[in-house]
């Protein structure tokens, strides 16, 4: 017979049960204030932080256009078809994938059917999601260490420039992050929950939080699990239960990632291949493989285990870029400090590890389920591992990846703070706060100072603020009430005031491509780079004519979507002028499956846009893809399902990738036309004999 193991009495930091303290609330004040055993300031604070990171994260929303146009395409695409939102197809004709699973274009693609497609229908639910992680961190934190500790895990997360950028943006990263913070707070709730069954609450909440990780996934992949050893460490130390029991729920917890990740990896693997789009960034159509190769053992390793951290499918890289790694610098302990990553993660993260190892010696004497040691080892295996993670990586890693620091530094800091905070009175703790304020001053110092033009006055007023914050803490706060709240004030101020300013700037900046960095002024890479300049050019209908040399009107094996029906193209979505309003123009004529294909997705994603018409990517994101391949391209051609053929698409594919061969044989069998400076070939139109 097993029994409860009776959880410790929670003193100092920890959550107390409710005192009979004469705090009547009626019902209003409740709403507004919370429940009796909170501060009065508790719920007004929380508000304030979700207001206030609302209008930090949606102002000037759309000033960034449609932002990573790769993934609004791809976006656009789930808004005409079901099964392109489904697959997450670049293309509405269902062609090829984008190279990651495809669950936050589920989100983007649904916000553009309910709402209409446009740029606030791809940004706001960014937005409000991050809005949403914010709040749930704080949740989550407040759960463990108080409704102080909990605000200032928000304030540090929602502040944290990476997050501004990210929570602007339509990369995967924005649900990723939110549904990670969901796994936590889920694990939180297990670890607190009591029962002495294999399925109790605790279990549950385990393994709903075993789904949220599954489902990140399949947002972006193995990304999602480097959380999960920090997770089932702090479960399986301060849990209730014994440990046969809480060994069982973390078997089930597994069960559940497998199972909430697995479903989608099973459907691709069973679905036809030929009336479904083609993985894109895989080497053999399958997103198993994407996962281990592309998005899993490449991007770690580096090398060219299909794309293995180099360009897709055997690309080479551009001269000077290994494996694309050098958007982040030399891979080692230091990376997440340099100048590719430091400004957008590291302003904190010095206080975050000092806080830490901290943690970790105040609680070292504490029983099993002290919650609080729980939190640090959570939050300390997330940052650990997954900063660890990027910093060593040889694969391709950009600077935005680091968002999902961003949750575990805001909790470490202000579970760091709490709990030296309420040991106040001695020297040691009064020390190691001193250390966090000016260790932080001095980095915001460094961070700042290497854009000197920029608010050359801020560096010299965080380095000085936190100096004399500093010293006033380690001289002591036996004052009154009101000078610990201003010194605490005054802490926050300038401990945050450099990173504030750099994310007040970055929500400023237009972003846009594959590569957006935070801060005032904006970087990027990748599709986004706008349409082609044009001029005059002539549109039509969709007839084929006789088939040019080399075509066959028979279906060729491997032909992807519903290739056997003369399909039409989409719905028009919404669109938006562009410098080649031309070339637009003739594209929004067409009533094609694809109104035209481009190698590579910079070219393609532009004029899907900005027609609202499907458009094929050859060889997928960079054109290194091999689909379609000639045959397919031309069985397509013959039955009319694709009008024209825009040259000049970014492809490093390499002579013998299908994006050359196509080219040359369109080349080879269709006239050239200038569309306002842009070449195009009109594929219903072939050389005659």
């Amino acid at each position: 017979m097993t029994s409860t193991v009776p959880r410790p009495e929670v003193t100092g930091a920890h959550r107390r049960p409710a005192e009979d303290t004469g705090d009547r609330r009626t019902t209003r004040d409740r709403v507004l204030f919370g429940s009796a055993d909170q501060p009065r300031w508790a719920r007004p604070g929380l508000l304030a932080l979700l207001a206030l990171t609302a209008m930090l994260y949606v102002w000037d929303l759309s000033s960034s256009g449609w932002a990573n146009e790769y993934y609004s395409a791809a976006a656009q695409a789930g808004s005409q078809s079901w099964k392109a939102l489904l697959f997450g197809s670049l293309d509405a004709g269902n062609a090829i994938t984008v190279d990651k699973p495809p669950a936050a274009l589920w989100v983007m693609g649904l916000s553009g059917k309910v709402f209409g497609f446009n740029q606030w229908s791809i940004l706001l639910p960014q937005a409000l999601m991050g809005v949403a992680s914010v709040g749930l961190l704080a949740a989550t934190v407040r759960r463990l260490s108080g409704p102080g500790a909990g605000l200032l895990a928000g304030a540090v997360a929602a502040l944290t420039p990476v997050a501004v950028l990210i929570f602007r943006f339509d990369n995967p990263d924005a649900l990723l992050v939110l549904l990670l913070v969901a796994a936590a707070y889920c694990t939180v709730r297990a670890i607190q929950a009591t029962g002495d069954r294999v399925w109790s609450a605790s279990t549950g909440w385990l393994v709903l939080a075993g789904v949220a990780v599954g489902f990140g996934f399949l947002t972006k992949m193995m990304q999602a699990f480097l959380i999960l050893p920090g997770l089932g460490l702090a479960f399986l130390i301060a849990a209730n239960g014994p440990l046969r029991q809480r060994i069982s729920a973390l078997a089930l917890a597994m069960v559940a990632v497998v199972a909430s990740a697995g479903w989608f990896i099973a459907l691709v693997e069973l679905w036809p291949a030929d009336s479904r789009p083609y993985i894109g960034g895989s080497t053999d159509n399958s997103l198993w493989q994407l996962a281990v190769g592309y998005n899993g053992l490449g991007r770690i390793f580096g090398g060219n285990g299909n794309m293995g951290g180099s360009a897709p499918s055997g690309v080479d890289a551009p001269e000077g870029m290994h494996g694309f790694a050098g958007f982040s610098g030399t891979s080692g302990i230091t990376r997440l400090f340099n100048a590719q990553m430091g400004a957008e993660i590291s302003w904190l993260l010095p206080a975050a590890l000092i806080g830490l190892v901290a943690g970790l010696w105040l609680t070292r004497r504490a029983p099993r389920t002290d919650p609080t040691r729980a939190a640090f080892v959570l939050w300390g295996g997330w940052l650990l591992i997954t900063g660890l993670t990027f910093s060593y990586m040889s694969g391709t890693v950009h600077p935005y990846y680091t968002v999902a620091l961003a949750p575990a530094i805001g909790a470490l800091v202000a579970l760091g703070v709490r709990e030296l905070w309420s040991r106040k009175t001695r020297p040691a703790a009064r020390l190691t706060l001193a250390v966090m304020a000016a260790g932080t001053g001095v980095w915001s110092f460094v961070l700042l100072d290497r854009t000197p033009d920029w608010l050359p006055w801020l560096r010299w007023a965080v380095l000085v603020g936190s100096i004399l914050v500093a010293l006033a803490v380690i001289a002591g706060t036996r004052q009154s009430r009101r000078y610990a709240v201003t010194l605490a004030l005054a802490g926050a101020l300038f401990g945050l005031g450099g990173a504030s300013a750099w994310a007040v700037a970055t929500a400023t900046q237009a972003h846009s491509g594959g590569n957006p960095t935070s801060g005032p002024t904006s970087q990027s890479f990748g599709p986004g780079g706008g349409m082609p300049s044009g001029g005059p050019g002539s549109g039509g209908g969709s007839s084929p004519s006789t088939p040019p040399s080399g075509t066959s009107s028979q279906v060729p094996e491997g032909i992807t979507g519903d290739a056997a029906d003369d399909a039409p193209g989409g719905e028009h979505g919404s669109t938006s002028s562009a410098s080649n309003t031309e070339l637009v123009s003739l594209l929004k004529q067409t009533n094609d499956r694809w109104a035209a294909a481009s190698v590579g997705a910079g070219t393609s994603a532009t004029l899907a846009l900005n027609s609202g018409k499907s458009v094929m990517a050859i060889g997928g994101f960079t054109g290194g893809d091999d689909s379609p391949t000639l045959a397919q391209f031309q069985y397509y051609v013959a039955s009319g399902q694709v009008r024209y053929f825009v040259a000049g698409g970014m492809g490093f594919g390499g002579n013998d990738s299908s994006g050359s061969k196509i080219t040359a044989w369109v080349k080879a069998n269709f006239t050239a036309e200038t569309v306002g400076g842009t070449t195009v070939y009109d594929l219903s139109q072939p050389h005659t004999a």
